[in-house]
């Protein structure tokens, strides 16, 4: 390449590059300073968990856009259980591959609706395919969608990229108040009294999940029920 040509290429990249850091500046990234970590878990007042700047029953899907910067994805889930000839509605929101606190994670919200309001929703769904589980995934009407955004965060679960090692877990934690193991060899850490359960696989892929004393112990009874202590 020619000399000229060669010096007038970089010449035009480094001006490129000063130009968008400079922009940069001088529009500086709100999130870059939280530091909100998963181990930091505390209790409102009246006993809800925080965990992320957020309270649980009471903070909106609204809250955690704006925490994570992204919108996230909306589904709804439909299952029909053979004791009861209504479906169950779940609706969940979905934020992948976030960095925040220089952590990266997958993000899970399940929010509280009423299960007639979900039912509606789900009547009005765009499309719906079936999962391996047998439940119904279906994808939302935009209005309906929107409508979720002042909806509260029941659970939150926490999906880090990184393994995790159990001195990890006990040094960012502590030690758990108990163990359960899954047939399949899941380990749960459990932690009622923050709320946490902390449920990791042999080769120290973690799942998080933050839940209110109520549905943690709704949680644990089938997992009670299928594990045994380790």
């Amino acid at each position: 390449m020619d000399r000229k040509i060669l010096l007038s290429v970089l010449t035009g990249a480094l001006l490129a590059f000063i130009g968008i850091w400079m922009l940069l500046s001088a529009f500086p990234d709100e999130r870059a300073g939280i530091r909100l970590y998963p181990w930091d878990v505390s209790r409102a007042p009246n006993g809800q968990l925080q965990a992320f700047g957020l309270t649980l029953g009471e903070s909106t899907l609204a809250d955690l856009r704006a925490l994570l910067g992204e919108d996230g994805k909306l589904n709804l889930f439909a299952e029909t259980r053979p004791d009861a000839p209504d479906r169950d509605f779940t609706v969940e929101a979905y934020f992948d591959n976030i960095l925040l606190s220089n952590l990266k994670a997958d993000w899970v919200a399940s929010l509280t609706v009423p299960q007639d309001q979900l039912a509606r929703m789900y009547d009005r769904g765009l499309r719906a395919s079936k999962l391996s589980s047998g439940s119904r995934k279906v994808k939302l009407d935009p209005d309906d969608a929107e409508a979720l955004n002042e909806a509260p965060i029941r659970s939150l679960t926490y999906l880090p990229w990184k393994n995790l090692r159990p001195a990890d877990i006990v040094g960012r934690f502590g030690e758990p108040e108990r163990k359960l193991t899954e047939e399949r060899g899941l380990v749960h850490w459990l932690y009622p009294d923050k709320g946490l359960d902390i449920a990791r696989d042999a080769d120290g892929g973690v799942v998080i999940q933050y839940l209110n004393t109520a549905d943690f112990e709704r949680a644990m009874r089938p997992l009670e029920a299928a594990a045994t202590q380790p």
